[in-house]
């Protein structure tokens, strides 16, 4: 996997996504972004991957979209501009997402590591929205993401002063996961993956559709779509191996069916 402005792999079932534009601290151009939703999509259609984790350098995870490309742009040219690119991608991902942020994460990187289902952060990991000194909103979730994770007041905060804030207030408000030393940090994302790899695929699958569907759905509506989930489990292999490796006490054997 040759690409210009990431460096793409596969690790123990893991598929590592690594922004490398570190001339723009990793800021979000066209290219970038192509290269990143082909990535994703290469990694979504290979069975041995099992998770997927986005990371960035001790800089800079991602300073946010490039402004230099974004400034001539019109109102035509940004209407779904992230809709159907990697955030779209990330939000109907089937497998689970780990994003792994050191230092600067702004703007439309602070939205794409959002747009993952889990942040692993180091100790100079710093969060924010500034898009409204720039005279624009977010537009690839930001508003949507920030209100449904801290509440109104906390995404009003964040959105209408710029302000950024650091990773131990990020954890605080349950933005992230965790925080660790940069030199841990990677290591730290590879086991959060390694041990969600480890688990039944359409299990796992099926549980993160139905978490993500409690930002959605009204509590009794979500009751009911998990109930259907957890019925559907019971006609797999992987529910009879699992059930029957706990009684026999030895490891299962998942075979994705």
């Amino acid at each position: 996997m040759t690409y210009d402005m990431i460096i793409a792999g596969i690790e123990d079932h893991t598929g590592i996504i690594e922004l490398n534009r570190p001339e723009a601290l990793n800021a979000l151009n066209d290219r970038l972004l192509d290269e990143l939703a082909d990535a994703v999509k290469l990694f979504l259609q290979n069975n041995e991957v099992r998770c997927i984790i986005i990371t960035g350098s001790e800089k800079a995870f991602c300073a946010g979209a490039d402004l230099k490309e974004m400034v001539s742009r019109e109102s035509r040219d940004m209407l779904d501009r992230f809709t159907f690119s990697i955030f779209g991608l990330l939000r109907q991902s089937p497998k689970p997402t780990i994003a792994a942020v050191s230092g600067y994460c702004f703007a439309g990187g602070c939205e794409l590591a959002l747009a993952c289902d889990m942040i692993v952060a180091s100790e100079t990991a710093m969060f924010g929205q500034p898009e409204i000194n720039v005279g624009i909103i977010p537009g690839a979730g930001g508003t949507q993401r920030w209100t449904r994770i801290v509440g109104k007041a906390r995404a009003m905060e964040i959105i209408l002063t710029g302000a950024p804030i650091d990773a131990r207030k990020a954890l605080e408000w349950g933005i992230i996961n965790r925080v660790v030393p940069f030199e841990d940090l990677l290591n730290e994302a590879k086991q959060l993956a390694a041990t969600i790899a480890t688990k039944p695929s359409l299990a796992a699958r099926m549980a993160k559709d139905a978490v993500l569907k409690a930002q959605e759905m009204t509590l009794e509506s979500g009751l009911d779509y998990e109930n259907r989930l957890f019925a559907m489990l019971f006609g797999t292999e992987d529910q009879k191996e699992g059930m029957r490796a706990f009684i026999e006490k030895r490891k299962p054997q998942w075979k994705g069916r």
